[in-house]
């Protein structure tokens, strides 16, 4: 008999009346929560922008997947892979043999000071509902001093109509390692399906951590997804978040540098058609002096889609000698294409180097007309404009196959367009 989980309006039906993966503890806090806490509306000012009725007027289920084959979904072939289907995590699937400095743990077996450490559940329905309903969720530590060679691919992978899928992961980089991070979410026959994540990343002293987040879902999935990261003295991280579908999409990105001597990157590219909606919010916590973080952010917006860019940086008190940087910039493509972009900067120390900016204009007829004086038709020098906007922040994936797997899909975009 399927038991109706209902939380303010979502309504999430668990099927197998499957228990979570989290503690009781978190699931208590997060349930206290969901009983009180409302659905965020456009009043509520982190959400102005995205209106959240195609989630919360739905009925989503918890259930498998019948997929037994991943390989139309890979991202890069040479890699570490791990896999989630519907939510779960599947070892089957997953790669067997990893690098000796790699473990994956289930969550109840690490330190459970890692788990929730960071995610604020007071006021934040996604991320109690994640705390309270995720059924798929690993640690992955890599080991102190270590290089990984060869990339981590995580791989989401939804499939069947109004399905839940919801995944909390822990990812701890030891101090001095080195490791570069592929995360794609795809659907497969799934409509209407809700897709909740949670990543809450540590960088410990020293190290390096790459992460390049591709989403590929289709124009009828609703996505939000949250990395919640702390970095240590003299660590790197760095992440590419390219949205390349999906029918409302929003990235949370929470960075609190802890440690002196760090440096954060956070890049962006996001390309729209149809009613797609995508909100990429971000918040860069500077709490201690002498480091630096960089945004960057570019968007292509058609027909009548829409996109968000809410970038928060705070240097705090004590925090002397911060270089902070945000740009976002946009091309809308059609008269009925929106953006709402609000770059933030909130300081309290006064020897700082910091910037924001923020552009949106239309296509350059004028660079159009340039090109197809010199033989390029009108749909070629478009896309010709259109991939020289976005390159500097596609130069930013290190990694080729990647980087073609993110040119091919855009070209593919760009093709079935009108």
């Amino acid at each position: 008999m399927s038991e109706l989980l209902n939380s303010t309006e979502i309504k999430l039906i668990n099927a197998n009346g499957i228990e979570g993966v989290l503690n009781n503890s978190l699931k208590d806090k997060a349930s206290e929560v969901l009983e009180t806490i409302k659905f965020p509306t456009t009043r509520t000012e982190a959400w102005k922008y995205t209106r959240l009725g195609k989630i919360s007027k739905n009925e989503f289920e918890i259930r498998s997947s019948t997929l037994n084959s991943i390989e139309k979904f890979k991202i890069v072939e040479n890699a570490h892979t791990l896999v989630f289907l519907n939510g779960f995590f599947s070892t089957e699937l997953s790669t067997k043999e990893l690098d000796k400095n790699i473990t994956v743990n289930s969550l109840s077996d690490i330190d459970q000071k890692y788990i929730g450490k960071n995610v604020t559940l007071e006021n934040e329905i996604f991320n109690s509902l994640n705390t309270k309903f995720s059924t798929g969720g690993i640690a992955i530590i890599i080991k102190k001093n270590a290089v990984i060679d060869l990339p981590i691919q995580i791989l989401h992978i939804t499939e069947g109509n109004k399905t839940s899928s919801t995944t909390r992961n822990v990812i701890i980089a030891e101090d001095n390692s080195q490791v570069n991070f592929i995360e794609a979410f795809h659907s497969y026959n799934a409509e209407n399906s809700f897709e909740n994540s949670i990543s809450e990343v540590f960088v410990g002293k020293n190290a390096q951590l790459h992460i390049d987040k591709i989403q590929v879902q289709n124009e009828t999935c609703y996505h939000i997804s949250t990395e919640q990261v702390e970095q240590d003295k003299d660590s790197t991280f760095t992440i590419n978040t390219v949205t390349l579908n999906g029918g409302l999409v929003r990235n949370n990105l929470n960075i609190d540098v802890k440690g002196e001597n760090c440096t954060t990157n956070l890049n962006g590219v996001y390309q729209l058609k149809g009613n797609q909606h995508v909100d990429n919010h971000t918040v860069v916590d500077h709490l201690v002096p002498n480091c630096e973080s960089n945004e960057l952010y570019k968007g292509i917006i058609d027909e009548k889609s829409t996109a968000v860019f809410n970038g928060k940086v705070f240097v705090r008190r004590n925090a002397q000698k911060i270089n902070a940087f945000q740009s976002n910039g946009n091309v809308l493509l059609s008269d009925d294409a929106t953006v709402n972009s609000k770059p933030e900067l909130e300081i309290y120390a006064d020897d700082v180097k910091c910037s924001h900016g923020s552009t949106t204009g239309q296509l350059d007829e004028e660079a159009v007309f340039y090109l197809r004086a010199r033989g390029l038709s009108e749909k070629s020098a478009r896309k010709l404009i259109v991939s020289a906007f976005i390159n500097d922040v596609i130069e930013k994936i290190n990694n080729e196959e990647v980087v073609n797997y993110v040119q091919q899909k855009i070209e593919e975009r760009f093709s079935n367009s009108k």
